[in-house]
């Protein structure tokens, strides 16, 4: 028993959609790490002569971009945990008023999955006598450990995706000479890009090649639209 309890366990660690939480927000923390920062070193680079300026925008960029990520993640994550919270409250007490109808309710859930209405009403039952919240909150809410939200998880893997995404960018506008700035930042990025590409599709088990050319293409698109901006509105930033 304990043997085909630990098989289960190895077997369903080895599907990606436990990892999607925490790799959905890092993912989207070092790309808008990469791309933000870089835009905004571009746009900056190609309406300024120097230095300093392009250095405090772009530090600005990361900073403000990496606080705000992390804030927006804890808040809509928070919220969506109150909704659930609430949900299952409101099940509690449906539970608590009209049993019978849960039960029958639950039982349609199943017979509608496919089961035979005789098999779905024993497994209903059975799942009500085990644990009868956990089954309404998980085949009647939709809601498991998978997919239940961790704000506090997902606000750090943002906040330091996007400072250590971001931190590339405004390192090239450390050391890469000024002249060709808008190059050097562009060729960068788009490494960067490809790899965060590649490492988050190999680590979702998902398509290398298509991760890659989403993330690289609308990359591109991003900071060539930034870059003709500050082209647009040169004046000569000093």
């Amino acid at each position: 028993m304990t043997s085909s309890k630990v098989n289960l366990e190895n077997y369903l660690n080895n599907h990606y959609v436990h990892r999607s939480n925490w790799l959905r927000a890092a993912v989207l923390g070092a790309n808008d790490g990469i791309l933000s920062t870089a835009s905004i070193a571009i746009g900056v680079a190609a309406a300024s002569e120097t230095r300093d300026p392009l250095i405090l925008a772009t530090l600005a960029g990361l900073v403000a971009g990496a606080l705000s990520m992390a804030a927006g993640e804890y808040v809509l994550l928070s919220s969506q945990t109150d909704i659930e919270l609430a949900d299952i409250e409101r099940e509690r007490k449906e539970l608590e008023e009209m049993p019978e109808l849960e039960l029958q309710r639950l039982a349609e859930i199943y017979e509608n999955r496919g089961l035979k209405k005789e098999t779905a009403q024993i497994v209903a039952e059975e799942l009500t006598e085990h644990d009868v919240l956990g089954a309404h909150v998980r085949d009647e809410l939709g809601i498991n450990e998978v997919s239940q939200a961790n704000p506090l998880q997902a606000a750090i893997a943002s906040g330091a995706a996007f400072t250590f995404g971001g931190a590339l960018p405004f390192l090239v506008t450390l050391f890469f000479p000024l002249s060709s700035m808008e190059y050097s930042i562009y060729g960068i990025t788009s490494i960067s890009l490809i790899l965060l590409g590649a490492v988050s599709a190999k680590t979702g088990g998902s398509s290398i090649k298509k991760a890659v050319f989403r993330i690289t293409f609308w990359g591109t698109a991003a900071m060539g639209l930034t870059a003709f901006v500050g082209y647009l509105f040169n004046v000569g930033i000093s």
